[in-house]
């Protein structure tokens, strides 16, 4: 079936062998090339199927060995992460060089670098512990969450190539797709994912994608990843999940069938506001072989600095997401009975059409720090008058509480008439949770709200 749905993707042959020695040659913080993974057919005829639990747990890194069967907050912290072989040091080094210096032609690679747009050592220990967190094979990490997007349809669809796609979208995501793939030649429906049937119902004989987002950017919509990902395996098609509002810690979507994950790593990976990057999370070493040869013809990277960066903030993900979650169910619970507000969505709410759907493919309870609001007045004016510790901008999943008027900021550049049809209308108000107090944060809501 893999073979099938890449056949069906790609139609090209697989990449050079002298391509596949970049990407068998890499390996985290820096060490011999030799420590890296075996390749795909060695590690599914040992061990069965290739995840980045398995890669991990058979490279030979220095130093004590670990306890079995470590949690999720532990994989968040460590994550494969050893010691620098050669000085102790806790953290992976940042490597900041452009080029890597080749002892001979014969022993060319034998490190495992060669170029930092190809790889780098903290670029790559960052992208092999966001793959094992997503459970995946291996990522690749790339400068925006945008980047991730570009390079998945990139990699996978080509000219006179179709995608169904959800309706309800990230806006730079719908924007890409209208204003520059469709131009090439590739075709999209754009439909309502809450129903497998209907995105079913979208499949053309030349579909070669199915792109999902759960939980949607802005709306909060879910969509049932079991069930569309078995229609696109019966298909043989693709099935792609950009999980950035789920993070995770919440929702893992290769642990429901999809082939490839995206975060926007600038959300809850980084959580602090500090750097700005994007993941692409592939299942199978095919999939990844593919994604990390576009990366390298793209020049897409990520700067060693802010990979270094990324690999610290992520570590307190689980905390941050944990704290989110609470603070946005007591904010949202509040706003549900205040007389300005018209309506409220989150999806730990009982009054979220998709609860049980939330409760079946979130871990733990968690539903997240997103939740939105349709305002009874000017949002404008809430926008403007609401105090601090809110903050007003565009930015998602930090730890400062961020109020964001959708129709007139992360999706202005939907079509109005397109917007409207998905539920976002102008008195649209997007709540990104931080870690703040929550009773302050329904304090300046609720003195906000009292002026319109």
């Amino acid at each position: 079936m893999l073979a099938h749905k890449l056949a069906r993707s790609l139609n090209t042959r697989s990449a050079s062998s002298s391509w596949m020695r970049y990407l068998n040659a890499c390996c985290s913080n820096g060490s011999n090339a030799g420590c890296s993974r075996s390749s795909g057919s060695d590690f599914k005829s040992q061990q069965g199927p290739v995840t980045a639990t398995t890669i991990i747990a058979t490279r030979p890194f220095s130093g004590k060995s670990w306890i079995p069967d470590c949690s999720m907050d532990t994989h968040i912290v460590h994550g494969g992460v050893s010691p620098d072989e050669k000085t102790g040091a806790i953290l992976t080094p940042v490597y900041m060089s452009t080029t890597f210096v080749q002892e001979s032609v014969a022993k060319y690679l034998d490190k495992g670098y060669s170029y930092s747009r190809t790889n780098n050592p903290t670029v790559k220990m960052l992208e092999e512990k966001v793959a094992k967190i997503e459970n995946g094979y291996d990522s690749i990490c790339v400068s925006t969450g945008m980047a991730a997007t570009s390079s998945c349809i990139n990699a996978f669809m080509k000219a006179g190539d179709h995608c169904v796609i959800t309706n309800c979208s990230y806006g730079g995501t719908n924007r890409i797709c209208r204003e520059q793939f469709v131009p090439l030649g590739m075709t999209f429906s754009f439909v309502d994912f809450t129903d497998p049937k209907t995105v079913e119902a979208a499949i053309q004989p030349n579909t070669k994608l199915i792109f999902s987002e759960s939980p949607t950017n802005p709306t909060l919509t879910l969509a049932d990843l079991d069930a569309i990902s078995e229609i696109a395996q019966r298909h043989g098609i693709l099935h792609v999940c950009d999980s950035t509002f789920a993070t995770p810690y919440i929702c893992r979507p290769l642990d429901h069938g999809c082939d490839l994950t995206i975060q926007s790593l600038t959300k809850y990976y980084d959580g602090l506001n500090i750097g700005t990057g994007g993941a692409l999370v592939a299942k199978t070493p095919e999939l990844y072989q593919r994604i990390k040869l576009v990366q390298n013809m793209h020049g897409n990277i990520m700067s060693p600095m802010t990979a270094f960066l990324m690999l610290q903030t992520m570590k307190t993900m689980g905390l941050r997401v944990r704290q989110q979650s609470a603070s946005a169910m007591k904010i949202a619970t509040f706003l549900e009975g205040h007389p300005k507000v018209s309506r409220v969505v989150y999806p730990g709410l009982a009054s979220h059409p998709q609860k049980e759907l939330a409760d079946r493919q979130h871990r733990d309870g968690l539903h997240g720090g997103m939740l939105w609001f349709d305002v009874k007045g000017d949002p404008i004016k809430l926008m403007d008058s609401i105090k601090r510790p809110w903050t007003l901008c565009e930015n998602l999943g930090a730890s400062e509480s961020i109020i964001t008027a959708c129709a007139v900021m992360t999706h202005a550049n939907m079509i109005r008439e397109d917007r409207l049809k998905v539920g976002i209308t102008d008195g649209f108000i997007r709540i990104s949770v931080g870690i703040e107090d929550a009773d302050d944060l329904i304090r300046g809501l609720d003195e906000a709200l009292g002026q319109l």
